[in-house]
């Protein structure tokens, strides 16, 4: 480490602004992330990836600065990374507009931290004048109040990717139509003309993680069939979405409930994807069954 300077990025900003999205955004871009970092403990954690024995060369950092003590302490850490020849150091502001805010504390029904006995707007107002100095120190700032989580992400990497080649990412997700289709899918694939699973009992309350699962809905002829059809399309296009400039591209698998036959799919079309291109893997609706069932 003692020849080769530390990227440093601190994530701030509005409670609400999508520092959680930040966050995971830098994870995917492989740094070394800390989520909730106390302003006190930065300086010893830096210390810390500054020895000979630390691998970590990249570290972000979420800080909430929800009092003005945190914000006097932080503004002096900042001058120091800032002037530290050692250190590659970025502060990110995100930030939205108070109706936009308003609007997600009502969709997620939390409270604002800082609006304890009064109302939500009262806590944005407060946190906006403990940050507004804050505010004014950042290299990058972001209003994230038209932003989907998607392009919010596509603007992180374009800040923050010093490695341009990796800015094209595959997200390949399964979904149950019954909860509704996912809203950031780019391609849209429906298997329910497949066999279904839930109807084998010893196979119903698997998922098509599980071998047993993915075994009996690949072993149709319709599904290699879909499958095979399925990847002389994917393939040859793939290069073209990277070449108009999309960061993100989301394939998204869909059969009834998001439990058996758009889980087999998506795993299967993500192993083989991986071979060439960065891609995650997620499962949106996976285990809502199982959770309905508990809560019942």
């Amino acid at each position: 480490m003692e020849n080769t300077k530390l990227n440093i990025v601190i994530i701030t900003g509005m409670s609400g602004a999508g520092k959680t999205v930040a966050i995971q955004s830098f994870e995917d871009m492989g740094y070394f992330t800390v989520d909730n970092m106390p302003p006190t403990l930065i300086e010893k954690f830096v210390e810390l990836l500054k020895t000979p024995d630390s691998k970590i060369d990249k570290v972000a950092m979420v800080v909430d600065m929800r009092s003005r003590a945190f914000f006097d302490h932080i503004q002096s850490i900042v001058t120091e990374l800032t002037d530290n020849v050692s250190v590659n150091f970025k502060l990110l502001f995100l930030d939205a507009n108070d109706s936009e805010l308003v609007s997600r504390y009502k969709e997620t029904r939390r409270s604002h931290p800082l609006a304890i006995d009064g109302r939500t707007l009262d806590g944005i107002t407060k946190e906006r004048e403990i940050l507004a100095d804050l505010k004014n120190l950042a290299e990058v700032v972001i209003d994230t109040s038209e932003l989907t989580p998607r392009n919010l992400r596509a603007q992180i990497l374009q800040n923050f990717s010093g490695n341009t080649e990796s800015n094209f990412r595959i997200e390949i997700m399964s979904f149950g139509f019954k909860y509704g289709l996912p809203l950031d899918a780019d391609l849209v694939f429906d298997v329910r003309f497949l066999p279904n699973p839930h109807y084998i009992s010893e196979l119903r309350d698997k998922n098509g993680t599980d071998q047993e699962v993915y075994d009996y809905v690949m072993e149709h002829p319709q599904s290699e069939a879909f499958y095979q059809n399925l990847m002389k399309m994917l393939v040859p296009i793939l290069p073209a979405y990277k070449k108009e400039g999309k960061s993100v591209l989301t394939i998204a698998f869909g059969c009834t409930g998001g439990q058996h036959r758009s889980v087999a799919f998506a795993e299967r079309v993500s192993r083989m994807l991986q071979k060439d291109w960065h891609v995650n893997t997620s499962h949106r609706d996976k285990d809502r069954r199982k959770e309905t069932v508990n809560r019942s």
